[in-house]
């Protein structure tokens, strides 16, 4: 299972790389309206990701254990959502469209504290696709279950890669050389394996609580999803691209979950 989880979480990451490595292909920040684009895909993905490949899981998971359906799934959530939330106002950090910064004070430069707002919404993501792949390994027998957790993977290296490009050549528009421009927004998706590979632990030695984990990861998505992708997707007001992002994201995970579940 951990090698499953390795191999999922570890294309995410390198997808993220890809993303940043395209700083030595073009020295300008992406225009605005691509940004938005991006950031509404992502929102979308994970949308669709917190219901088919978390919440709707954790409500099976739990009726099949005797349990009632929606309780682990709604305290889980909430957690998720905690959890999250506690992050985001301890961590500095600023987001990619905005020159806000969140978080506790800090000296930081607007690099620093970029590299760790991106880095908060990976850590769900790596949660979520190392559960589905814990999800599957307690079923083993059962191959649609890797196809669901691997689809799920591909669904977010897929908004991984704009995710990449977005934070690097932000970074390299303001002077930062090209290699550690490339650097940092690697950096910002190790959180995937390191989170994602814990979590499927966790759920692998404790494999009761694995409803309460897989809906605590949906919980800690949608946090980010409704804080930071929508709203930074939708800042021009005239115009709606950050909305057909998400619609696009949102299709593009459903038919991913669906076809492969």
């Amino acid at each position: 299972m951990i090698w499953w989880v390795f191999g999922g979480t570890g294309f995410i990451f390198v997808m993220t790389c890809l993303g940043a490595a395209m700083v030595f292909f073009f020295r300008g920040s992406s225009p605005e309206k691509f940004q938005r684009i991006f950031l509404g895909f992502a929102a979308g993905v994970m949308i669709a990701a917190s219901i088919w490949s978390l919440l709707i899981p954790a409500i099976e998971e739990s009726q099949m254990r005797g349990q009632i359906g929606w309780l682990p799934a709604s305290v889980g959530f909430i957690f998720g959502a905690a959890f999250l939330l506690a992050l985001d106002r301890l961590i500095p950090h600023i987001h990619v469209m905005s020159n806000v910064r969140e978080g506790l004070k800090s000296s930081s430069n607007r690099t620093t504290l970029l590299v760790a707002a991106v880095t908060l919404h990976n850590i769900p993501e790596g949660m979520a696709v190392g559960l589905s792949f814990a999800l599957a390994a307690q079923y083993g027998e059962d191959p649609a279950l890797y196809a669901a957790a691997a689809a799920l993977a591909a669904g977010i290296g897929i908004q991984n890669f704009p995710e990449g490009a977005a934070v690097s050549l932000p970074m390299c528009q303001e002077g930062v050389p090209a290699r550690k421009a490339f650097f940092l927004g690697c950096l910002s998706g190790a959180a995937e394996p390191v989170f994602g590979v814990l979590t499927a632990l966790a759920a692998s030695w404790m494999a009761p609580v694995m409803p309460w984990l897989l809906s605590f990861a949906a919980g800690a998505m949608m946090y980010v999803v409704v804080d930071e992708l929508i709203p930074e997707a939708n800042l021009d007001e005239h115009s709606n691209s950050g909305t057909l992002g998400v619609l696009a994201g949102f299709l593009i995970m459903m038919i991913l979950d669906v076809a492969f579940g």
